[in-house]
């Protein structure tokens, strides 16, 4: 388990972009979740959910689980699948506790942001999004940590970089793994007309 929490300064905020949290958790089959070790202000239970302030991206690596946002049912979520969550909402998920369960998190804010929500880049409307178990993209999350870890001069500027590296790599993966489905659904459907309409 990696994580770190950051006190944004108004000088930081200028850029347009800033991270307010990042890290990584994994954990066992029927292990505790989540765990108790974070800040108040990002406390979570399972059950009750959480409200943030900010953006996040949470992407799970291994495993499955369920995933409640505002007052939409019950979806599951599972590994290769990116959760976006939006300032101001309540969501809940948990992990299936009889298997293993990996997921990277970082969180967000800034008029950079609020400006690609107002045209339509990030939406309420796809909040779970396929982009597979992707290698850069995990890699991404990695250098983040080890960034925020370091703790230097100009870190804000560096993960706000990588924030936007990561919008692109996930609009640009969830579009064409949905292209992609449809194409093969497609395909399905051709191949079971010719099994209906050829004879035996």
């Amino acid at each position: 388990m990696e994580f770190k929490y950051f006190i944004i300064n108004e000088a930081d905020k200028k850029y347009g972009i800033t991270v307010n949290a990042v890290g990584f958790q994994t954990f066992q089959p029927n292990e505790i979740y989540p765990t108790k070790e974070h800040p108040v202000d990002h406390c979570f239970n399972e059950r009750l959910g959480r409200v943030l302030n900010e953006f996040q991206f949470i992407y799970i690596t291994k495993g499955h689980g369920e995933l409640t946002i505002e007052s939409t049912e019950k979806q599951t979520i599972q590994q290769g699948q990116l959760i976006v969550l939006f300032p101001g909402q309540w969501y809940a998920y948990r992990p299936q506790k009889e298997i293993d369960w990996n997921e990277y998190y970082i969180g967000f804010n800034g008029d950079v942001v609020l400006k690609l929500v107002k045209n339509s880049f990030l939406t309420t409307k796809s909040q779970i999004m396929d982009v597979g178990l992707n290698e850069e993209l995990v890699t991404l999350f990695k250098r983040a940590i080890e960034i925020a870890h370091k703790d230097k001069i100009g870190l804000q500027q560096h993960l706000s970089g990588i924030v936007m590296h990561m919008l692109g790599l996930i609009l640009y993966e969830s579009n064409n793994n949905n292209n992609n489905r449809i194409a093969l659904s497609k395909y399905k459907s051709l191949i079971e007309n010719a099994k209906i309409i050829m004879p035996k």
